[in-house]
């Protein structure tokens, strides 16, 4: 079923298509060219949700790596994506950055005063994901997450570094519509559309996520 979720005034959370885990990890490697990864998934147990690492006090239940490699095993291939979830159709959906893209992660309420700046500004926004652990994540040109660090410190920033978390080569994102524990699941704010395959770069986000940080701290 649909859904949209109110977000601040400044911005609302777009419909989210229910398609099945297999199907959009497929079009996330066909159609934006985004390598995939099957990670952890949830388990039913006694009327709770768990993560199938077997960790009861996992910090990400059902939304990260099952293996000390996963680099390594995310793919772009379509026919070995699909063999992923058919293996195990709930695995989670994580995307490793810096390879297509990095991200720049903030906390929601700073995420979205931020979005509401830059689209007044008319600036080229990529791909935004919402994490139920309240969590944005904006998608810029790879090598942005290595450059944001003495952005920040050359501009002042220092005092908002804490708040704005860039993720590069090693790291990833949990895609939509992955489910994070009893949280809730993933979301697009921006989805990915043909009109935002070009990714901005760091520099162009960098100011008003910097601004929106400060305010919200």
């Amino acid at each position: 079923m649909d859904e949209t979720t109110a977000g601040p005034e400044t911005a609302r959370i777009p419909p989210q298509r229910a398609k099945s885990l297999l199907e959009t990890a497929v079009a996330y490697a066909e159609e934006r060219h985004w390598d995939v990864l099957a990670g952890s998934w949830l388990e039913d147990a006694g009327g709770a949700r768990y993560c199938s690492c077997g960790d009861t006090v996992c910090p990400a239940p059902g939304a990260h790596p099952t293996r000390p490699d996963w680099s390594t095993r995310a793919t772009g291939s379509t026919s070995v994506v699909r063999r992923m979830w058919q293996a195990q159709p709930t695995a989670s959906i994580l995307l490793p950055t810096g390879r297509t893209f990095d991200a720049l992660s903030v906390p929601e309420s700073a995420g979205f005063l931020a979005l509401a700046r830059m689209r007044r500004q008319e600036l080229n926004l990529g791909p935004v994901t919402l994490t139920p652990d309240r969590r944005m994540q904006f998608f810029v040109l790879p090598g942005g997450a290595a450059k944001m660090p003495e952005m920040v410190r050359q501009r002042g920033w220092a005092a908002v570094a804490r708040e704005l978390v860039p993720l590069g080569e090693g790291r990833y994102v949990a895609a939509p519509p992955t489910r994070i524990g009893s949280r809730g699941a993933v979301q697009w704010v921006c989805r990915p559309t043909p009109a935002n395959r070009w990714l901005p770069d760091v520099e162009e986000l960098i100011p008003a996520l910097a601004y929106a940080c400060g305010r919200d701290s």
